[in-house]
Formats: structure tokens, C-alpha cells, sequence
């Protein structure tokens, strides 16, 4: 019997339209540059096929070049402007919704916890990249 896993959700309010925070949200020439959890890590490679079904691929790494990683998946359902549904590559599934507030649009973000971290060590990484979207969006 399979177990399930324990979801994990961070949310941010963005001030700016949805169709702003969905282009950003997406766009591999944006992604690049708010895509890490900290000033010491960027993202130097992003590409994004944004369909059911497409895949994606964000490189994260620290800059002193000590330690990189791939983020990827693919995705299960698209909805744009709305709904963005992917597995990534161990399996475990992802669900982010974009909500309209007239001018702001709030962006949570469900995911599977993975067995490695603390669920507090994920939730507060995933939250510190969502974080870093917000003040990306909000300064271009």
C-alpha cells in the first residue's frame, strides 16, 4: 500500500495583475532571475514548455560553484492564468493556483514533501524562492 505524502503549502501575495505575475511566473528569461532561495545561489539556466504534458528545467547553484542542481518536470495540467499542475522528476507532484484580487494576484504553491528535509527546512525553502518572485515581480 502506498503512503501518502505529506503536502506542503506556501503562498505570496504579489502586487501586480495576473497576467503580469503568470508571464513572469514562467518565462524562462524571468525564472533565471528569481528562481533561489538566497543571494548566494542563482539560477543560470531555465527552459519551459508550458503545455499539458510539456516539461521544465531550472538550474539552480550556488555562485562560488560549489554545488548546482536541476529542477525539473513535467507538466499534468495547464490552465493559464489560473492553474499549473506538474510531477517533477522523483515523483512527487506539485499544484500552484493563481488567484485575480483586481490589481494583486496571490500564488500558492502545494507540494509533496520530500523524506530528506525537515517539512519546516522545505517549507521555508520553497517559501524563500516564492518570496524572492514577489520582490522580482514587484521591481520589474
Amino acid at each position: 500500500m502506498e503512503t501518502l505524502a505529506q503536502k506542503i503549502t506556501v503562498e505570496s501575495t504579489v502586487n501586480a495583475p495576473i497576467t503580469k505575475v503568470w508571464e513572469q511566473f514562467n518565462a524562462p528569461e524571468h525564472v533565471t532571475k528569481w528562481c533561489f532561495a538566497s543571494d548566494d545561489w542563482h539560477a543560470p539556466f531555465a527552459e519551459n514548455d508550458l503545455q499539458t504534458g510539456g516539461k521544465f528545467k531550472t538550474t539552480m547553484a550556488a555562485k562560488d560553484g560549489s554545488f548546482s542542481f536541476d529542477f525539473g518536470g513535467v507538466y499534468s495540467n495547464v490552465t493559464p492564468e489560473s492553474l499549473i499542475e506538474y510531477t517533477m522528476e522523483d515523483g512527487r507532484t506539485v499544484k500552484v493556483v493563481f488567484t485575480d484580487h483586481n490589481g494583486s494576484t496571490t500564488v500558492t504553491e502545494i507540494f509533496d514533501a520530500e523524506q530528506t528535509h525537515s517539512v519546516e527546512m522545505q517549507k521555508a525553502g520553497w517559501q524563500a524562492i516564492l518570496d524572492n518572485f514577489k520582490k522580482h515581480v514587484e521591481e520589474n
